[in-house]
């Protein structure tokens, strides 16, 4: 699969510092819930080296620093690098690609990616990179939104688009968003990646909102994937997919006057070899 398309996709996007902001400011509270369990599968404190790759504006690596963590983020985006720069003073952070890693090899104590797979053209590829930079027995874990088949924002969203959205507008190839929420994928790419001890915890991660809307706006205004299929919708189109995106909020969760939508999530672990 040629994924070049997908990548300069994922680029052009985050690239975007209101796109960063969005993301950051309303679409992480979700995230946010999960950096705890991320923390916790990789086992880290004083002393300890980290990396955490796809940073992004810093979330994880803030969950990290306060364990007393020795933290380095790297991410691709220069305007997310902005935003965790300035919410995490205390750790380092780079600009580079997850899949051609700027560290010698056993280097680190443990790897987090935060909600970074989907957004990699070869997700293999960082796994091994990952491995490569680990000390032997350090740990990784990831963290994927879990896809349509359960109770999710996600599956709101993306279902509203296939049935309303301009069937013009279409993503390039590339990884599934939510590939590696599943074990079956997950597990056996950490093993041909030099990891072993495999295990996965779904985290009941959710919006508290008052505008059964609002996960449209989140995934138009503060994601690249979902914007960019969002982003170009013609009005008539952008209506309708608002518009069932509030039913089945309505539906599925009440009247309000507020709502917890469900978007949870995958967080897998495994310890180098």
């Amino acid at each position: 699969m040629d994924t070049r398309e997908f990548a300069d996709l994922e680029r052009r996007e985050w690239a975007d510092a209101d796109v960063a902001r969005s993301y950051a400011n309303a679409f992480a509270k979700a995230s946010d819930m999960v950096v705890p369990h991320l923390v916790a599968a990789v086992d880290t404190g004083p002393g300890r080296t980290v990396l955490d790759l796809c940073c992004g504006h810093g979330n994880v690596a803030a969950g990290l620093v306060a364990t007393g963590a020795d933290v380095t983020g790297l991410d691709f985006s220069a305007a997310m690098l902005d935003l965790a720069r300035a919410n995490v003073p205390d750790a380092r952070f780079v600009e580079g690609d997850a899949m051609t890693l700027p560290f010698a090899g056993a280097q680190f104590d443990a790897v987090t990616i935060g909600f970074g797979m989907p957004h990699l053209p070869d997700p293999p590829a960082a796994l091994h990179e990952a491995r490569r930079v680990l000390k032997p027995g350090g740990r990784i874990a990831f963290s994927v939104w879990c896809g349509p088949e359960v109770d999710t924002a996600l599956g709101y969203v993306f279902d509203a688009i296939a049935t309303h959205g301009d069937p013009s507008i279409v993503l390039p190839p590339g990884p599934g968003a939510n590939d590696y929420a599943d074990p079956d994928t997950a597990y056996p790419a950490l093993d041909a990646a030099g990891f072993t001890a495999f295990s996965c915890e779904t985290v009941p991660a959710r919006w508290d909102v008052t505008d059964p809307g609002a996960p449209y706006d989140f995934f138009l205004e503060g994601t690249a994937r979902g914007g960019a299929l969002l982003r170009p919708q013609p009005d008539a189109q952008a209506r309708a997919i608002r518009a069932a995106v509030v039913a089945r909020v309505r539906a599925n969760h009440g009247d309000g006057p507020r709502w917890n939508v469900p978007i949870p999530a995958v967080v897998t672990s495994a310890r180098a070899i």
